[in-house]
């Protein structure tokens, strides 16, 4: 005999009964400073993947932890009942440096409530991720309505190295109907969102030559060019006047769905005031649909130990943002063949990849994708989600296209448009995270009554 689903008001009971013991663990997980990038300690990525696995096994999946050739990722599944369909849930425990403390306004790795806010590294990004998943196992306990694999990665902030090996490893594990990926962000506080299309990205390091070794910048200086000064000039030339960048090949359309008001987009990225945007079209577009490039940092002398000398190399690294539908190796080679046509006065230039990851667009129309709205608006007490692009990049999600074409990608958030995922005071808006543990456990229960009904 079938046991029965969970009714709405039963699921937004157990959610809240597990609410407390789910926040408690958060603040575990944040404790943990789980940073897969080279230079770090990263028995603490060990640790957190410990933690997340017993996280799992607490919840009655066969839970093992896994690897191939990088950080740790853990796998828990639990097999679906007789004719209702898997949903695999995805998140990663690792995090972003934490940067410049003095920039904190807490230990990044000691979570603080303020004003309904939880901070943290990874409170967002993406520990709740993995919790809202936990929450949702949680609610329904020995009543789970379909199949669930979870798989939380260990390397994600890092690119995903092991991703693609690993999930060509554990294919048959992995196997599902539904793929709920919790690591994107909400349209804003009160209104949630679907991520229905993400740029790609292309990181890489230019480093200008210009001398084979530093001279005298009053004995030289005037006849012969250092190095700083043509990396400048080099950088300038990525951006046309209004900022729009200047790459002959890289993919740009319009046609986002929505727009970004102004003055909320000014508040919410902290632009001093004075300071214009860039680029040109709606702000939507110029986040979502079109290509973005920045500089990232520069390798040169520090203003305090710099000598009276000419450089002579300078290195910057870039990071270009692709727009739905271009290709990160044509991308890569567009850029370099830019940087080598710009290069001043005859500087030697030399372009060194780091890492790429493809854009994806999602046809976000089904029955799995209606029940994620009605899911997402009972959970929003009756606001409609909204369809939304992200600027940001998840390049595995193209993997999972590929690799399980037949699953319905759900790609969801914790995030709200305050969260300052990746930066200082990083934070969680706890009334959210509520509403969306009470949404994904719902979606749980309408996966599988529209499973049912197929």
């Amino acid at each position: 005999m079938t046991t029965p689903i969970l009714s709405e008001s039963e699921v937004r009971a157990a959610v809240e009964r597990e609410l407390p013991g789910v926040r408690a663990d958060l603040e575990r997980l944040v404790r943990i400073p789980g940073i897969a990038f080279e230079g770090f300690d990263h028995s603490h990525v060990e640790r957190s993947a410990e933690a997340v696995a017993e996280l799992l096994r607490g919840c009655g999946l066969d839970t093992r932890i896994v690897r191939s050739g990088g950080q740790p990722a853990v796998i828990g599944t639990k097999a679906a009942p007789p004719g209702a369909p898997t949903v695999l849930m995805y998140a990663h425990h690792d995090v972003q440096p934490v940067g410049d403390l003095s920039l904190w306004e807490s230990d990044p790795f000691e979570p603080v409530e303020r004003d309904g806010r939880l901070y943290g590294r990874g409170a967002a990004d993406d520990k709740a991720g993995i919790m809202a998943h936990v929450a949702a196992l949680r609610a329904f306990g020995d009543r789970l309505p379909v199949g669930v694999v979870l798989f939380i990665e260990g390397e994600e902030e890092y690119g995903s190295d092991s991703l693609e090996r690993l999930l060509a490893e554990h294919r048959d594990d992995l196997a599902s109907d539904v793929i709920v990926i919790a690591d994107s962000t909400n349209w804003d506080v009160g209104v949630p969102a679907l991520t229905t299309s993400l740029r790609g990205i292309v990181n890489c390091f230019v480093e200008v030559r210009t001398l084979d070794h530093a001279v005298h910048s009053g004995m030289f200086g005037g006849a012969v060019p250092d190095a700083l000064t043509a990396l400048v000039k080099l950088l300038a030339t990525l951006h046309d006047e209004a900022g729009d960048v200047a790459v002959d090949g890289l993919a740009a359309r319009e046609g986002a769905s929505v727009d970004y008001p102004e003055d909320r987009f000014r508040a919410e990225a902290g632009l001093v005031d004075g300071a214009k945007l860039f680029g040109t079209g709606r702000i939507t577009d110029r986040l979502w649909t079109k290509p973005a490039l920045a500089i990232l940092g520069v390798d040169a002398p520090a203003t305090g130990e710099a000598p009276n000398a000419l450089v002579p190399s300078a290195k910057a690294k870039l990071s270009v943002r692709l727009a739905p539908g271009d290709d990160p190796k044509k991308a890569y080679a567009a850029l370099t063949a830019h940087l080598e046509r710009h290069a001043p006065w005859g500087a030697q230039v030399s372009v060194t990849f780091e890492h790429d990851g493809a854009p994806c667009v999602i046809d976000a129309s089904g029955p799995m994708f209606d029940a994620a709205r009605s899911a997402f608006r009972t959970a929003w007490d009756g606001t409609d989600p909204v369809d939304i692009g992200v600027g940001g990049s998840i390049p595995f999600i193209a993997t999972f296209q590929e690799m399980f074409p037949q699953a319905a990608i759900l790609v969801t958030g914790v995030e709200d448009p305050h969260a300052r995922a990746h930066g200082p005071n990083e934070s969680l808006h706890l009334g959210e995270f509520a509403r969306v543990c009470l949404a994904e456990a719902l979606l749980l229960a309408r996966v599988a009554e529209a499973g049912n009904r197929a």
